[in-house]
């Protein structure tokens, strides 16, 4: 933080990333009175390479660190205090000198699918062509329809919709917590079943990314993070982690607290929906972390050599 009582919040300019950042500086104001004056909480908007090229998929430009590597070029620069992430986004690996120093309780994990013509996933004629730039999403549709195409879709939810209602593809699928966040989950007519499409790593969730020694700002956020949350988090990034998970590997991982029990269900596909492999594991919420890991760990064994197309 700048000072005591200023600081500096970095997010992407869509809306969503907007939108999620002013939920955190709401939730951080109403945590802390010295927030509250005008002024005490800044938000800058950075562009971002994911931001910039929308034609390509994230493993052709480079990785899904992409939404987050200016963010942390800020971070790094000191002209921001924290990176306002959607956790998804946020490679396993930080940077020397970055850690997660916040994050909010979780929403609603799920995918939505939107089609034209009100289709259900089941129900979609064989040929359609489903928009996606996800390779979990593309892997598990693909899974359950073989007879479905995938093509490229990138951009922010009104683009994708737009597409959609252009007849550009036929269906596609948007995260439940994003359109809630935009006050667009009237829109969702289909929510989609997490134990088959199973949700990514931190779907749902909004991660914020501090130095590491910045104990000002550690402090100002101690207040709005949810422990559970950031524990089932750390869990599920700890798959990833195991797997070497890059942007162009289908990997989900899903871990949810039910009936008091930690559960993790974590998945690793082919590109084309020919091969899965799962692992669900469960435990008491303290072990929650070396779940994770388990989890990660038995997965990697099963994986045949090449499974991901980048291996």
């Amino acid at each position: 933080m700048t000072h005591h009582t200023t600081l500096r919040l970095g997010t992407r300019g869509s809306p969503l990333a907007m939108a999620q950042t002013h939920e955190v500086a709401a939730a951080l104001m109403a945590a802390n009175p010295v927030l509250r004056p005008n002024g005490a909480i800044e938000i800058v908007v950075i562009r971002t390479s994911g931001d910039r090229i929308q034609n390509k998929t994230l493993a052709d430009q480079g990785g899904k660190g992409l939404f987050v590597k200016e963010i942390e070029e800020a971070l790094e620069a000191g002209t921001i205090d924290a990176g306002v992430h959607s956790a998804k986004d946020l490679p396993t690996r930080l940077p020397h000198g970055m850690r997660i120093g916040c994050v909010l309780p979780r929403a609603d994990p799920r995918d939505a699918f939107f089609a034209r013509h009100d289709y259900a996933l089941e129900s979609l004629p064989a040929g359609s062509v489903v928009g996606t730039a996800s390779p979990r999403r593309q892997a598990l549709v693909l899974s359950v329809r073989p007879d479905l195409k995938v093509a490229l879709l990138r951009g922010n939810v009104g683009t994708r919709l737009k597409k959609l209602e252009e007849g550009v593809v036929d269906a596609t699928m948007l995260a439940v917590a994003g359109l809630d966040r935009l006050d667009e989950a009237w829109r969702i007519k289909t929510y989609l079943d997490p134990n088959v499409i199973v949700p990514a790593a931190g779907q749902g969730t909004i991660a914020l990314e501090i130095r590491s020694h910045d104990t000002a700002t550690a402090t100002a956020l101690e207040s709005v993070n949810c422990a559970t949350s950031a524990t089932i988090l750390n869990a599920e990034r700890a798959v990833v982690g195991a797997l070497n998970g890059s942007c162009n590997s289908p990997i989900a991982a899903w871990g949810r607290i039910q009936g008091g029990e930690f559960f993790m269900e974590a998945l690793a596909a082919r590109l084309d929906g020919s091969a899965i492999h799962r692992v669900r594991l469960a435990g008491s919420f303290a072990q929650a972390l070396s779940i994770g890991h388990e989890a990660g760990r038995q997965l990697s064994e099963a994986l045949p050599p090449n499974f991901f197309p980048d291996d």
